[in-house]
């Protein structure tokens, strides 16, 4: 009769314990989820800062300068579109790392400056770039270059191709497409802008020194 009576109060205190234990896991797990949605972003914006600090002495010194010490890219440029209000570093290498921190720069040909980035973050702005837009460039050797949007095309990732022989220098901007889906696809939005005549240039068709 006691052990019976002792079960039974067992059984009472741990259907009291149980509820209170899992709701104490739930805290403890939307805690970490909280946490963890607070460090993603904070490392973003501190990425950001650091960015643009290596820019800037990127700027000063005439050379890319790696953000942080084990990085395995640098600031090359700044893109800039005014009527925007953007500005983004851009980055060497062109690999998926060095995307998550801002827009890469790849390999071109003669006459075409070609960046990519991701349609989320640093090229969701592309959506709604017009034609005739001004678009910035500024290496980090200070060589300054306008470009004006002049149409845009969306293609399979694997049909991009480069214009044949363009009558002025261009410049392409590419990232994924549809704006807004989650999912990865095939499409590619490429945003071309012609360089256009200004005081601050260097010799027109010039290409960087990267």
């Amino acid at each position: 009769m006691t052990a019976l009576l002792f079960a039974r109060s067992e059984r009472r205190v741990f259907g009291r314990v149980l509820p209170t234990l899992v709701l104490s896991a739930l805290c403890l797990m939307g805690g970490a989820l909280i946490l963890l949605g607070a460090v993603v972003p904070a490392k973003a914006v501190v990425a950001q800062i650091l960015l643009n600090r290596a820019f800037d002495q990127s700027l000063a010194e005439h050379r890319p300068v790696k953000p942080w010490p084990w990085a395995d890219t640098a600031p090359v440029a700044r893109i800039s579109v005014a009527r925007l209000g953007v500005s983004e570093i851009v980055l060497s290498g062109g690999t998926g790392q060095a995307m998550a921190f801002g827009p890469t720069l790849l390999a071109g040909r003669p006459q075409i400056v070609l960046m990519a980035a991701h349609r989320d973050t640093h090229f969701a702005f592309l959506k709604d770039v017009q034609r005739g837009d001004l678009i910035e460039i500024q290496s980090v050797r200070g060589e300054i270059k306008r470009y004006r949007m002049t149409e845009s095309q969306i293609v399979q990732w694997d049909r991009f191709a480069y214009p044949g022989n363009p009558a002025r220098p261009l410049l392409g901007l590419s990232t994924c497409y549809p704006f807004g889906a989650t999912a990865h696809g095939r499409l590619r939005y490429v945003a071309w802008a012609e360089e256009v005549s200004s005081p601050m240039e260097t010799a027109p068709g010039r290409q960087y020194d990267w």
